[in-house]
């Protein structure tokens, strides 16, 4: 049998540092590659191979593929939503760019599977609010949003026309204590639990009652890692899964949080990011990822504050 060899690109981020340290567990240290532009996370020092590498060299790209002999790619480095906003074209083009060469190299080289993550993003203020369905009405306003609303259509065309084994997912916002979030409107989520610990205040850059879907990070990842593991015959969307776990609101969160630090307190000035996360879902309906692949989230708001607060 044919070992596994995985490339993680943008393994410094958010995702990928955790997302790197449970594919090392799986697939052995050595068989798990991490690249990104950055020097390397703290976290993945000693624990595996790293690469420094620029995903727009399509070149230095495919050499270092061909070289390790790469059966599977997961794409992770992007502009996010808040960061995109301050300068699109470029956000746009590391988005897209960065997917068209991971798409055009895995269908030369016959990788076996790749895995580029979508986002709630990709809905705008036409898209139904409440438990918003796999297929909708898609009209993205912001560029993250139009960038991998793009990416969607491109990973299902590879698919359809070249066999590509690409799989997906609409991440909500996620929360994590390993790694800092990287210019998303969701990050509120992380900061409010560090400020609360070291200041018991927080000034939350969205309004007290803006509902988002959110997701704690151990449930990403094994969301990610199970959609990787299905059966190919599973796969019914090539596009991106809808995934969900919870939605709360900033007042919500902070309410949570005060049953741990019960002298927190929190006041709003909501600013551009405001206007992004108006076009976004409140809810999301994720049935087909529970039908296809059996997709079971595994924490609520109580659980991954309780969680948060015993590891950060």
């Amino acid at each position: 049998m044919k070992k596994d060899k995985i490339l993680v690109i943008g393994a410094c981020g958010q995702i990928g540092v955790e997302l790197t340290l449970a594919l090392r567990k799986m697939y052995g240290d050595a068989n798990v590659v991490a690249s990104d532009l950055r020097e390397e996370h703290e976290l993945l020092k000693g624990t595996g191979p790293y690469v420094s590498l620029d995903v727009m060299n399509k070149e230095m790209l495919h050499v270092l593929i061909i070289r390790h002999n790469i059966t599977q790619v997961y794409l992770l480095a992007a502009i996010l939503s808040a960061t995109g906003e301050k300068n699109p074209l470029l956000a746009w083009h590391i988005n897209m760019q960065s997917l068209l060469n991971v798409l055009d190299i895995a269908k030369e080289e016959n990788i076996d599977k790749v895995y580029w993550p979508s986002s709630i993003a990709v809905f705008g203020p036409n898209s139904p609010m409440q438990d918003t369905p796999q297929h909708t009405i898609i009209e993205p306003t912001t560029i993250y949003g139009i960038s991998k609303f793009a990416g969607e259509r491109w990973c299902e065309y590879y698919n359809h026309r070249y066999g590509v084994d690409v799989r997906s997912l609409r991440y909500p916002g996620l929360i994590s204590y390993k790694s800092a979030p990287g210019g998303g409107t969701t990050d509120y989520a992380v900061e409010i639990f560090h400020e609360a610990k070291e200041h018991k205040q927080y000034t939350c850059f969205l309004s007290e009652n803006t509902y988002l879907p959110m997701m704690y990070m151990p449930d990403a990842i094994r969301a990610t890692i199970e959609l990787m593991e299905a059966d190919a015959s599973k796969i019914s969307v090539r596009s991106a899964y809808n995934l969900s776990s919870m939605s709360f609101s900033p007042k919500e969160i902070a309410a949570e949080i005060k049953k741990h630090v019960p002298e927190f307190t929190i006041s709003y000035e909501p600013d551009y990011r405001q206007q992004i996360a108006d076009g976004w879902p409140n809810s999301m309906d994720d049935s087909l990822a529970r039908a296809d692949w059996g997709w079971k989230h595994e924490y609520d708001l109580a659980k991954m504050t309780a969680d948060m607060f015993k590891n950060i």
